[in-house]
């Protein structure tokens, strides 16, 4: 249950969140265009973009990537066997503990991930004044 908001809602926060959720809707549906045209689902471009953006390291535990996906470790494990079929991923067994296994892009999932990460970057850009100006709007109206 959400808890109820500290002050009252104007029609114009209404506005602006319509608006912010408006161009966050437009930017995945964006997202998932460029995936598809890549050969990939959505998921799959965002499970590499996770492995690849994990911080400190260049591979991921499942549970990880599990939690960097919001999603159940049974549905991760179904999507890193899809992805490692596909070439794009390899599971690589830890050092200091063989029970423990850790997922890494491959050549080709870093070139497909460069090109999808690059007009990501392009289009984020070129929304982000709209974006900043509607989070702007929800910060200090009210």
């Amino acid at each position: 249950m959400t808890e109820a908001p500290e002050t009252a809602l104007t029609k114009a926060d209404y506005e602006a969140l319509a608006a912010f959720r408006h161009a966050l809707r437009r930017f995945l549906d964006f997202s998932g265009e460029a995936a598809k045209a890549e050969g990939l689902t959505p998921q799959q471009h965002q499970a590499l973009l996770a492995i690849k953006g994990f911080p400190g390291r260049d591979s991921v535990t499942i549970g990880e990537l599990a939690e960097q996906l919001v999603q159940r470790h049974h549905s991760t494990v179904g999507l890193v066997d899809r992805l490692e079929a596909l070439g794009l991923v390899r599971r690589e067994a830890d050092p200091a503990d063989r029970r423990r296994i850790h997922v890494a892009l491959t050549d080709q999932a870093e070139a497909v991930l460069a090109g999808l990460s690059a007009i990501h970057r392009d289009e984020l850009r070129r929304l982000g004044p709209s974006l900043a100006a509607l989070l702007a709007r929800l910060g200090t109206e009210g």
